[in-house]
């Protein structure tokens, strides 16, 4: 539980709610004394996000979501923001910081109206490049100071938006998180008599570029446990190929709970070789070492050498030679995980995360109450 408790109620929204955020917003309800409001709609269907509209101390209000045009020309509409707004009449707002869901500034208008604050969450203020990208980036700065405070997901994402013109005292860093901290770490089994397990987690997306994984495990001397937790459209090419090239990889579809929680405690080197990657902050709950390739701005707060390893996007020798490189000395790995788990002990869980969002509302209402 957060150590502050933000006096007012609160809403938050949310383009959709997806499953993993319930802990976070666990934890944040319990920080509003005046209660925590999310309003949130319905992904795509061909978004296969898994959503939940049910959460310990927190009240969800439906969204009706209108999906418009497709990848950078992207819009959604979220109708019922503004009555929603008018019921509930929060002491304080917190928006997706996404100049693609254009309701949200009617929401910005309303609440400074009456001189309540607003804060921004997202990625960061990554630069436009190229024709127009002038204008856009002019927009982007419009839209992040109309923000009474900002909270990225990653030190990356702070220092874009400061280096974009945001001043400095308004942006805050929460971590993002899946999970709280254990109380201590799991027992692992001892290396010695046994193969090595790697661990995969998350949707089985091209970008994941989970083909390198299979490849580079079929590589390895050692031939390790392969095991892959999701499912997604590059399912039936990634079996193929695991048929073909690297029989030990095991496909455990979509798992939660004690059967995703047994897969953390069982692996001994989490491996994500592409983009995304919100399970490396679970896999690190568990005192997991960390081998990531297209690190964003959470990865970067997350991996360092104490723990794991940043290898090159897409190249499969660089992914060969650094799983054999963690696989060598399995003293050092086994170090090397009671690391991850003191960095999601310390600074990066869902507490945490909490904390600093109540920090953000509390710097907010001073600045506008």
């Amino acid at each position: 539980m957060a150590e502050k408790i933000f006096p007012g109620n609160v809403g938050l929204q949310q383009r959709v709610l997806p499953m993993y955020r319930a802990a976070f917003l666990n934890h944040l309800a319990k920080a509003c004394q005046g209660g925590l409001s999310v309003f949130a709609g319905k992904p795509r269907q061909d978004e296969s996000i898994v959503t939940v509209h049910e959460i310990p101390n927190v009240e969800f209000v439906a969204a009706r979501n209108l999906h418009l045009l497709r990848g950078k020309f992207y819009l959604c509409l979220q109708l019922g923001l503004l009555s929603w707004l008018k019921r509930l009449d929060p002491s304080a707002l917190i928006l997706e910081a996404n100049l693609r869901y254009p309701i949200n500034r009617l929401a910005i208008n309303w609440m400074h109206q009456r001189r309540r604050p607003v804060i921004g969450w997202g990625l960061g203020a990554r630069k436009s490049r190229g024709l127009f990208s002038g204008i856009q980036n002019q927009m982007r700065l419009g839209y992040l100071t109309s923000f009474d405070a900002l909270i990225t997901y990653s030190t990356q994402g702070a220092e874009q938006c400061i280096a974009s013109g945001v001043p400095e005292e308004k942006v805050f860093v929460a971590v993002n998180s899946l999970s709280p901290a254990l109380d201590k770490m799991p027992q692992r089994k001892p290396f010695e008599g046994r193969k090595l397990c790697v661990l995969h987690v998350g949707r089985l997306q091209e970008r994941k570029r989970l083909d390198l994984l299979i490849r580079a495990c079929a590589a390895q001397e050692m031939r390790p446990e392969l095991w892959i937790v999701g499912d997604g459209p590059e399912q039936e090419n990634l079996k193929a190929l695991a048929s073909e090239i690297y029989p030990n990889t095991k496909f455990n579809g979509f798992l939660q709970g004690t059967d995703l929680e047994r897969c953390f405690k069982s692996a001994d080197l989490f491996v994500l070789p592409g983009t995304g990657g919100l399970a490396v902050q679970e896999a690190m709950v568990y005192g997991l070492p960390i081998i990531v390739g297209e690190a964003d701005g959470t990865q970067l707060d997350l991996v360092s050498p104490e723990n794991g390893w940043h290898i090159i996007p897409g190249d499969l020798d660089d992914l060969v030679k650094t799983m054999r490189l963690a696989f060598s000395d399995t003293a050092r790995l086994a170090k090397m995980g009671e690391a991850s788990f003191q960095v999601v002990r310390d600074r990066a869980n869902t507490e945490i995360m909490a904390e600093v969002f109540v920090q953000a509302l509390e710097f907010a209402s001073g600045g506008v109450m």
